[in-house]
């Protein structure tokens, strides 16, 4: 596959220009009008936030892509599905005031927030791929049914991923809840007895009440346990664990085959665009955003979602950690920043993946705007 364009627009701004412009410029550059139909309905799949989140990209930034749309004759709306864990976005009325609290009223975004997944996250179209690790997908029906799929996301690391852009955000965030237990279905979180000292802070975080206390140690049922992996991320003593190698991988190239089943039927039709800001070690689904890992960057767009990843990925690479992050030794420009942080997980997989299944291509050219 030939290197695909990933089109570049920096931090920097002028009284002649601000970073809305910019930002206007990078969507023209990317190829929005060919995405955009006259009265199509268009999905611009964010992530609100969870409450108490601050990373999460403004409102005021998704307006200048729905106004852009409206410019083209387009119908947009703002859309994400629900989550698989308990917090304030677990249904869709949680999680349109979580939203409206974040800031994406339609007073500020001017388009309306559709939940793509319903009321309770069982609204899905089923999507056959046939692919190595899914059959059939369930993508939030809202999505399915939209014309056309602008993709906006917020790049930071992930704990499972390693880090989340463009695939997390169309992969994991297109999937209805049976999407997203499908893709965390081969997690297996075990706990180390030797380590945990009883606290409880997994009980209250598992949605499904699949945690027990047994002499004072935490016990995990392995048939109630969904897998999405909260407790392994709450844990203060890192008491839980999973199989990284194995478990890692499947989770990946899951939610890289969700990707495509998201973007059947919408190749011509998809835009994506990452924006390098506030670029958190860990995904916006927390109630609270760490210290950035680097300063911010910029924002990059292509109609490529393995491109715009990988370039994201070389961006943040480029730089040098920022201080007073989780990031506690040096480390320059050149040295993996997610690496540091979940040196476990080799990020690499996603875009190898999708590579191999022809979602897109890992050579770029960085066109600067």
């Amino acid at each position: 596959m030939p290197a695909s364009r990933v089109y570049f627009t920096d931090m920097r701004t002028s009284v002649k220009e601000n970073l809305f412009t910019k930002l206007t410029r990078l969507l023209d550059s990317a190829g929005i009008s060919e995405v955009v139909r006259s009265r199509a309905l268009v999905a611009i799949k964010v992530h609100f936030g969870e409450k108490g989140n601050t990373a999460f990209i403004r409102p005021i930034f998704l307006r200048q892509v729905v106004e852009k749309v409206r410019e083209l004759g387009g119908n947009p709306f703002l859309t994400d599905s629900n989550t698989l864990y308990a917090g304030t976005r677990s249904d869709s009325v949680t999680h349109i005031i979580t939203a409206i609290e974040n800031g994406f009223a339609y007073s500020v975004v001017g388009a309306p927030v559709i939940i793509a997944d319903g009321l309770r996250g069982a609204s899905y179209a089923e999507v056959s791929i046939n692919a190595t690790h899914i059959d059939i997908a369930y993508i939030g029906k809202d999505i399915v049914e939209a014309d056309a799929l602008v993709s906006v996301a917020h790049f930071k690391g992930h704990e499972l991923a390693g880090f989340g852009g463009t695939i997390k955000n169309v992969g994991m965030g297109c999937a209805a809840r049976r999407g997203k237990l499908d893709q965390h279905s081969d997690m297996s979180p075990k706990v180390k007895r030797k380590k945990c000292v009883g606290c409880g802070d997994c009980l209250e975080h598992c949605s499904q009440g699949a945690i027990s206390m047994v002499k004072d140690k935490a016990r995990i049922d392995e048939k109630e346990c969904i897998g999405c992996g909260e407790c392994i991320l709450v844990c203060p003593n890192q008491a839980i664990d999973i199989r990284w190698s194995q478990d890692v991988e499947v989770f990946q190239k899951k939610m890289v085959e969700y990707t495509m089943a998201v973007l059947k039927g919408k190749e011509k039709r998809s835009l994506f665009v990452n924006f390098l800001t506030a670029i958190s070690p860990a995904c916006d689904c927390y109630g609270h955003s760490d210290a950035p890992i680097v300063h911010d960057i910029g924002i990059v767009a292509s109609r490529d979602p393995v491109a715009i990843d990988q370039a994201s990925v070389d961006l943040v690479n480029s730089r040098g950690a920022a201080e007073n992050s989780c990031i506690t030794k040096e480390l320059g420009p050149g040295k993996d920043k997610f690496r540091a942080i979940y040196p476990k997980i080799d990020w690499s997989i996603q875009l190898e993946y999708g590579a191999e299944l022809g979602l897109g291509s890992r050579d770029y050219e960085l066109v600067s705007i």
